[in-house]
C-alpha cells in the first residue's frame, strides 16, 4: 500500500475520464474511496476496481448541483468510512459549443450550476467535516481554460475561472485550520470529454494535439497523478495554488 493508507478520498465525477483515473490512484495509494457521480454502472464498475485492489470503496450516486445530493454523499462518505482526508471535486460538464453572442440561457445557468455551484456545494460540505477533524485536502478541478481564453465555450471557461476563485478563498479561510485547498488546471486530455468536443473529426483532434507543445494529448493518469501529489505530505507547503498540467500548453 501507499502512503495514503488508511485514509479515505472523495471523488466526484469518478466513473470516467480524469475522475475514475484519479479515483483508480487513490485505491492504489491505499485509501478508501467515494466514487460520486450519475452514471451509476459505469460508478460501480470503478467502485469494483478500487475494491479489487485490497481497499474500501462505495459507489454513491450525485448531480452536484442538487444540494440534497451533495450533503447525501457527504453523509454517505462519514456512514461508511467516519472520516474525509482528501476530495477531488471533478465533476463537469463542457457545454454546448457556441460564440457569447449566440450562446443560450439554459446552457449558461447548466454548465454553471454543474461546474461552479457544484463545486461549492462540496467544498461546503468538505471543509465542515475537514474543519472538525483538524485536517484535510481538497483539490478541485479547474482547466488551463483559467489562464487562457477559449473561444466557443463561454460558460465553460467562466465556471472554471470561478474554481480558481474559490480555491482561493477557501485556501485563505482555512490556512490554519489543518486544510489545504488547491486547483489542478488540466490541459488537453484525451478523454471522453474531448472526443466530444471534436465531435470524432480526426482533423479537429489533430488540431487540438497541435496545440500541445509535447506533441500529443494528456492522459487522464496524468492528471490522477498530479492530483495525488497535492493531496499528499510531500505538498504540504501548498495551498491556494492552480497546477497547470499542461504538457506546457499555457508556456507559449
Amino acid at each position: 500500500m501507499g502512503e495514503l493508507e488508511g485514509q479515505v478520498a472523495v471523488v466526484t465525477g469518478g466513473s470516467a475520464g480524469i475522475g475514475r483515473a484519479t479515483a483508480l490512484a487513490f485505491g492504489r495509494a491505499g485509501a478508501s474511496v467515494v466514487v460520486a457521480d450519475q452514471s451509476v454502472d459505469r460508478g460501480e464498475q470503478t467502485v469494483a476496481e478500487i475494491e479489487a485492489l485490497g481497499v474500501g470503496a462505495v459507489f454513491v450516486a450525485t448531480d452536484v448541483s442538487d444540494p440534497a445530493d451533495v450533503d447525501g454523499l457527504i453523509g454517505r462518505a462519514m456512514h461508511e468510512f467516519g472520516r474525509i482526508d482528501h476530495a477531488f471535486n471533478n465533476a463537469g460538464i463542457e457545454g454546448d459549443q457556441a460564440m457569447t453572442a449566440d450562446a443560450s440561457i439554459e446552457n449558461w445557468n447548466r454548465v454553471i450550476a454543474v461546474n461552479l455551484t457544484g463545486v461549492w456545494l462540496c467544498l461546503r460540505a468538505e471543509l465542515e467535516v475537514m474543519a472538525a477533524q483538524g485536517s484535510g485536502s481538497i483539490v478541485n478541478c479547474a482547466s488551463v481554460a483559467v489562464l487562457v481564453g477559449f473561444p466557443g465555450i463561454g460558460a465553460y471557461t467562466a465556471s472554471k475561472h470561478g474554481i480558481v476563485g474559490l480555491t482561493r478563498a477557501a485556501s485563505l479561510e482555512y490556512a490554519t485550520s489543518g486544510i489545504r485547498v488547491n486547483a489542478v488546471c488540466p490541459g488537453v486530455i484525451a478523454t471522453e470529454m474531448i472526443e466530444r468536443f471534436t465531435h470524432g473529426d480526426p482533423v479537429a483532434a489533430e488540431q487540438l494535439t497541435a496545440t500541445e507543445p509535447v506533441g500529443r494529448l494528456g492522459t487522464a493518469e496524468e492528471i490522477a497523478s498530479a492530483v495525488l501529489w497535492l493531496c499528499s505530505p510531500g505538498a504540504s507547503f501548498v495551498t491556494g495554488h492552480a497546477l497547470a498540467v499542461d504538457g506546457g500548453f499555457t508556456a507559449r
